[in-house]
């Protein structure tokens, strides 16, 4: 069947409105990709000749303790933010879906810091955390806590300031979307659990959770892809310290690209995280259920 005047119109227009999205897409991400992968396959410093070696970059990446380590790091970070997001952005949508009055400022309020940079986030974090006169340490003092924590210089407690620092930071883009499928949740669910006595918990497993299981494995998605990119917090609030103790794949990709200037292998690096998190992404949506 022939499609109509107004179809071809329409889908016209369609493809019309998405042209900009996809030139930018083009020119900021297939085109620095494909420029990446090239650049891989050649031992290629920033200011000296280039050097075709093929494979060699991705041996070596392969043999590097140091990619090893960092990526450990990475997956660290990641099992454990991951779930700290989701948990947080639905706690946080479950109890501000249920204010009647004054929802819109609870909103703004945890959205906000979603709208700072990195560099922002950081240092405001890296103000809470000091030692002596912190937000932290005094509100430790409140408690009964006496003893100074240091923060950054600690293996595990620099891990922890980070991880806070990236909840806070991103738990907003969660929260909205969680509270947007709540609001999308008909009424009519629990006013017929309710007639079966159903509890409040009973409510949440059986109707609110798996209303919401297309928005959780979005929201995995997203926040797994986001955090396996970590690097602003971990440069700029511990500066990979101590030690190269919260030091990730990015971080490496930074220092072998622009403090070695090896870009070949730094390209190398950023083609194996990129098929990580493909890997990854794939995965997920293949096996967690996302079917309401």
């Amino acid at each position: 069947m022939r499609a109509s005047a107004y179809e071809k119109k329409s889908w016209g227009i369609g493809y019309l409105m998405i042209l900009p999205y996809l030139l930018f897409f083009i020119a900021f991400s297939l085109v620095p990709i494909f420029f990446g992968l090239r650049i891989s396959f050649y031992d290629w410093a920033l200011l000296g000749s280039k050097k075709f070696v093929a494979l060699k970059n991705y041996r070596h990446v392969f043999v590097d303790k140091e990619f090893w380590t960092y990526t450990g790091h990475t997956f660290l970070f990641v099992i454990i933010a991951v779930p700290l997001l989701v948990l947080v952005g639905l706690g946080l949508a479950l109890l501000i879906n249920q204010i009647r009055k004054g929802q819109g400022f609870f909103r703004a309020t945890v959205f906000l810091p979603m709208m700072l940079s990195v560099s922002v986030i950081s240092t405001i974090w890296v103000i809470f955390l000091q030692p002596y006169s912190g937000l932290l340490s005094q509100i430790l003092k409140l408690v009964g806590y006496k003893n100074e924590i240091f923060w950054i210089t600690q293996p595990v407690l620099a891990w922890v300031s980070i991880i806070m620092a990236t909840v806070w930071w991103t738990v907003g883009l969660v929260f909205i979307l969680y509270l947007a499928g709540l609001q999308d949740i008909p009424q009519t669910f629990y006013e017929a659990g309710q007639i079966e006595g159903a509890s409040r918990w009973q409510s949440f497993r059986y109707i609110t959770f798996p209303s919401l299981s297309r928005i959780t494995l979005l929201v995995i998605v997203l926040e797994t892809i986001a955090c396996f990119k970590i690097f602003g917090q971990s440069k700029l609030i511990t500066s990979g310290g101590p030690a190269g103790g919260t030091k990730t794949i990015v971080f490496m990709i930074y220092e072998k690209g622009f403090k070695t200037f090896d870009l070949g292998y730094a390209s190398a690096v950023s083609i194996l995280l990129m098929l990580i998190i493909m890997i990854i992404s794939a995965l997920q949506f293949k096996y967690m259920p996302s079917e309401d």
